[in-house]
């Protein structure tokens, strides 16, 4: 038995919990279905690895980049508290839960798949590092409990499979108003932000252009280059927080910024603010990898996944993560970073002087590396059903949830609630608090209502599809017919077919939708 779970952990912690890896997995299944020669799986699996490492590569600069600002903004405000960090408190969570978490994310995997096979929710969730991160909460949360393993990972795994089915289809509608087509799905659990995005952009801006419309004098339009607006605009960011933290705290102190990583100590102002102006544009070029290997994947996965959906899982969509939104509109990414990260600073603002001191609950400091991916999609989101008006208000009220549900979800995460860190995005936040909360009824009562739960949203979900995303509604319809939009085709889509609401242009590397059956 013991080499059995050897096995199952390596295969969740050295292969499952790698995107990459799964990703690869999955697009030369799919080729294999289609029937393609051993040269084009090979290649076609290669390809799709690299695109998912190229995005992991990004993300790994924009995280460099973010933390000397993020050390920067805490010696400003002079904030102290939890900053939720998925990463960290998985990390810390493997030392004393890392079989039973194997265990259950195999479990949940194969939950979803029969779940997609066999209920209207056709969805693939493919966001491997996100399924690791979802099972680990579950564990802790049902462990908490003092439940036997077979019961977390039983209870745990039905959970999970059904929140990696039914999260893609509460966000559909609105995903597909973002891409215009019915080839892609989002798997990340920062879902609720993303809805509560679209439907804010709904609310605010049916009369607001879009974020990729803005006007540029004739002088300022080298800022249509999403790279260059990106790169400026975190520049001057850095320069405003390393002349303010110069101001409070003094040279000594300021100069330690950026020694973090392979940072070192600034050795005078000018090589201070040199730093600054260089971490900048560091941002802009770690945003252009992640938007690089976003366009390589997609080249690559919705065409070989179209041979799992046809032999495997009928109808089925792929799932994928946040960044796979941003090449649709890119301005929005970083008005929603922006956004969500005031959203963010606010909440903590709230929390330090009503909430603490009221309720108890923890100060959550804006960590920069979530505020930017999921406020980044949610500015997509609001762009895509209220155009600028959207993106703003819509990525600031997901700055709001993930920086409440964080502090709602440490109440229930017992001893690991001491961490210091915590997990970050919308979905782990609710689901998590639920989820605890309902799991303190004890016992067997306490099991049945958080299966109870489950089952509700397994419920909602599949209602969602059938009565809003299978017929079609479209939630930027009223705006459409305020601002009424051109499609603009592309010549690989000419003869393609796609739902009949207002298409947005496809990005350049983007694979066109695939025939009407």
């Amino acid at each position: 038995m013991g080499w059995f779970v050897t096995l199952a952990t390596f295969l969740v912690n050295e292969i499952l919990s790698e995107p990459a890896y799964l990703i690869g997995i999955i697009t030369a299944v799919g080729l294999i279905a289609m029937k393609k020669s051993t040269g084009q799986i090979v290649g076609g699996a290669i390809k799709a690895t690299l695109g998912f490492l190229l995005i992991g590569a990004g993300a790994g600069l924009v995280t460099a980049s973010l933390d000397p600002l993020g050390t920067m903004i805490q010696g400003v405000t002079g904030a102290h508290g939890v900053i939720p960090t998925n990463e960290a408190i998985v990390g810390i969570a493997q030392d004393q839960f890392g079989s039973r978490v194997a265990w259950l994310m195999i479990l949940g995997f194969v939950v979803s798949l029969l779940l997609a096979r066999f209920t209207p929710l056709r969805y693939v969730f493919l966001t491997g590092h996100h399924m690791l991160f979802m099972a680990t909460l579950l564990t802790v949360v049902l462990a908490n409990g003092g439940r036997s393993t077979v019961a977390v990972v039983a209870v745990g795994g039905v959970l999970l499979g059904i929140m990696l089915v039914a999260m893609p289809a509460f966000a559909h509608p609105w995903t597909k108003r973002v891409t215009g087509s019915d080839t892609v799905a989002i798997g990340h659990f920062g879902t609720a932000g993303y809805i509560v995005a679209g439907a804010t952009g709904r609310v605010v801006g049916k009369r607001s252009r879009s974020t990729e419309e803005m006007k540029l004098p004739e002088g300022l339009r080298f800022l249509r280059d999403s790279m260059v607006a990106t790169a400026l605009s975190m520049l001057l960011i850095y320069l405003a927080m390393a002349v303010l933290l110069l101001v409070k705290e003094g040279q000594k102190t300021a100069f330690k910024a950026f020694a973090t990583g392979t940072g070192t100590v600034a050795t005078g102002t000018g090589n201070y603010l040199m730093q600054s102006v260089m971490q900048g544009l560091q941002f802009g070029i770690a945003v252009a990898v992640i938007l690089f290997g976003v366009r390589t994947i997609l080249g690559e996965l919705v065409p070989a996944f179209q041979g799992i959906a046809q032999k495997v899982v009928p109808g089925a969509l792929p799932a994928l993560d946040a960044p796979i939104v941003f090449p649709y509109a890119q301005n929005a990414v970083l008005i929603g970073f922006i956004s969500s990260f005031t959203g963010g600073l606010i909440g903590l603002a709230l929390l330090t002087w009503i909430f603490n001191p009221a309720f108890g609950l923890a100060l959550v400091l804006p960590g920069l590396v979530p505020h930017f991916f999921t406020g980044g999609a949610a500015g997509v989101y609001g762009n895509a059903t209220g155009g600028r008006r959207g993106a703003v208000v819509g990525a600031f009220l997901n700055g709001l949830l993930i920086t409440f549900l964080p502090a709602l979800l440490l109440k229930v995460l017992g001893a690991f609630g001491d961490q210091n860190t915590t997990f970050g995005d919308a979905d782990f936040g609710w689901f998590g608090a639920l989820i605890g909360n309902a799991g303190k009824a004890g016992g067997a009562a306490g099991l049945v209502i958080i299966v109870l739960l489950g089952l509700a949203v397994l419920g909602g979900a599949i209602l969602v599809q059938k009565r809003v995303v299978d017929t079609g509604w479209d939630p930027g319809a009223a705006r459409d017919a305020l601002m009424p939009r051109e499609s603009v085709a592309t010549p690989a889509e000419a003869g393609a077919t796609t739902a009949a609401y207002a298409k947005i242009p496809r990005p350049a590397g983007a694979p066109a939708p695939p025939p009407a059956a």
